[in-house]
């Protein structure tokens, strides 16, 4: 049997509601009992995204995950014949699984079973968290008040307080094309998506 020491990635089990709340208490507990070198890392994956609406732009959090929190913990990588087994240090999963609010590890039975790298990498891509500097990259999002086919106000120089209908909304560029009645027929106008308001 072959073993090593090997950092890996696991999902605990919470309360919802509660995963900020079990993210701190775990860390204040792995500090009081000196286990920081095992469990190294708590997070919540959270998306953080820059809403824009009518102009202001607000920082938004929403869990990926209701009810989880990953871990990062040094495990015992034991390969053999009958395949791969990870261990974690026991102190660590009863510290971890007695927290208020930690209703277990994800796997089998007790024994917890580590995250596949790629999930893990996938996670991470999702809420812009950067392992090796402990950054994160906000992604930003824009949300508008009017669909297609509603009527809405130009904000815009020139076309101040005239009404149109939405014909096209284009995200990935930011414009909004809306159909105003000019010189006595329907025109297409290419806007900003902020640039108009709901009528």
């Amino acid at each position: 049997m072959e073993k090593s020491l090997v950092k890996k990635w696991f999902m605990i089990h919470t309360y919802s509601g509660y995963e900020k709340k079990v993210k701190t208490d775990l860390e204040q507990k792995i500090e009081t009992l000196g286990l920081s070198n095992i469990v190294t890392k708590v997070l919540v994956p959270e998306e953080e995204t820059i809403e824009e609406r009518r102009g202001k732009k607000k920082v938004i959090s929403r869990k990926l995950f209701p009810g989880y929190v990953m871990l990062e913990m040094e495990a015992t990588r034991e390969e053999s014949g009958d395949g791969i087994n990870f261990r974690v240090d026991s102190d660590a999963w009863y510290v971890v699984r007695n927290t208020n609010g930690v209703t277990g590890f994800v796997g089998v039975g007790s024994d917890p079973i580590p995250m596949e790298d790629d999930e893990v990498e996938n996670i991470f891509s999702v809420i812009g968290y950067k392992n090796d500097e402990d950054e994160k990259a906000l992604k930003e999002v824009i949300k508008v008040d009017y669909e297609v086919g509603d009527y809405v106000r130009l904000l815009s120089e020139g076309f101040e307080n005239q009404e149109g209908k939405v014909a096209e909304i284009d995200m990935e560029h930011r414009k909004v094309k809306v159909m105003m009645e000019m010189f006595g027929r329907m025109t297409p106008i290419e806007v900003d998506l902020n640039s108009v308001e709901k009528a």
